[in-house]
């Protein structure tokens, strides 16, 4: 769960950036998030070119549980800015949070197309990347069961992605095992 072992083997880590999403006016933060995560995402792979600490062709995101649900979404939104992805225990297909997640207090009926455009899932078609998902086979949070990962890997390997599907046994949304 560190990235000190990678850190050790001469990979940059940018660990824990904050990319955040709000509102302006009268829009809801969640209506322009695509756009929010993208740009945080982009500003953030152009600085670390900036600095000279990054091979930009051989970047990985990753993320857990909302991370995660980032991450897709950046494979999905942002082809080619990452090599590929790794993600831990996310929601990914936010019409099975119908009721809000996060900072969306909308309904999934009140908020069809901004569920639907923040849904990795539902934008399986547009990552062409690998992504490594990961899920704890007692997730007990009651947005990422496992399920979710379930689902994605199967939308990912029905569009031809590279794709693996690691289910940890006995792990619930943090994992404890060594």
């Amino acid at each position: 769960t560190s990235p000190l072992m990678l850190l050790t083997e001469g990979y940059a880590i940018l660990d824990g950036p904050s990319f955040p999403i709000f509102g302006e006016d009268n829009e809801e933060p969640n209506d322009t998030y695509v756009e929010q995560l993208t740009s945080s995402a982009r500003a953030a792979v152009a600085e670390l070119n900036r600095l000279g600490c990054v091979d930009t062709s051989r970047i990985c995101v990753g993320g857990h549980s909302y991370g995660a649900f980032m991450a897709a979404g950046l494979l999905a939104h942002a082809p080619g800015l990452f090599k590929c992805g790794i993600a831990r225990s996310g929601a990914y297909n936010r019409t099975m949070t119908p009721f809000g997640f996060q900072a969306e207090e909308r309904t999934l009926w009140e908020a069809k197309e901004t569920y639907a455009k923040m849904s990795p899932f539902m934008n399986a078609d547009k990552i062409k990347d690998p992504l490594l998902l990961i899920h704890g086979e007692a997730d007990n949070n009651p947005g990422t069961f496992p399920l979710q990962s379930e689902r994605m890997y199967a939308a990912l390997k029905g569009h031809g992605v590279t794709t693996k599907l690691v289910i940890l046994p006995y792990e619930s949304h943090g994992y404890s095992a060594r």
